[in-house]
């Protein structure tokens, strides 16, 4: 059974940087697909990013692009998503979740709706406050 940990959260400053990671274990995350989600108190979980292991395509929110970037090391079998030019509002827990891939598509793609995703992380606090 695969398993994820996330790893790298804490508070920063606005404008600031941190770099989350999303360790695998149980499982090679080989043709899996995995993404980065987040929740702040009173909202709904939002995805961030996905990343396509086995061709490292990617996707991101519009909000997020061009400040975060996701990116996995395969020896490792971990994921990071790199966060830039923190704001207050990006202030949430933040979550790693992985998609199993199947027989149909064999990779499985990308998405950025949190249902679509079976294996999910404990989650890791951001906040961003000066």
């Amino acid at each position: 059974q695969l398993q994820l940990v996330e790893s790298g959260g804490g508070l920063v400053q606005p404008g600031g940087s941190l770099r989350l990671s999303c360790a695998a274990s149980g499982d090679t995350l080989d043709y899996f697909a995995v993404g980065w989600f987040r929740q702040a108190p009173g909202k709904e979980r939002e995805g961030v990013s996905c990343i396509s292991i086995s061709d490292g395509s990617t996707v991101y929110a519009d909000s997020m692009k061009g400040r975060f970037t996701i990116s996995r090391d395969n020896a490792k079998n971990t994921v990071y998503l790199q966060m830039n030019s923190l704001k207050s509002e990006d202030t949430a827990v933040y979550y790693c979740a992985a998609r199993a891939p199947d027989f149909t598509r064999v990779q499985a793609m990308c998405d950025m709706t949190p249902s679509e995703y079976e294996y999910w992380g404990q989650g890791t606090q951001v906040t961003v406050s000066s």
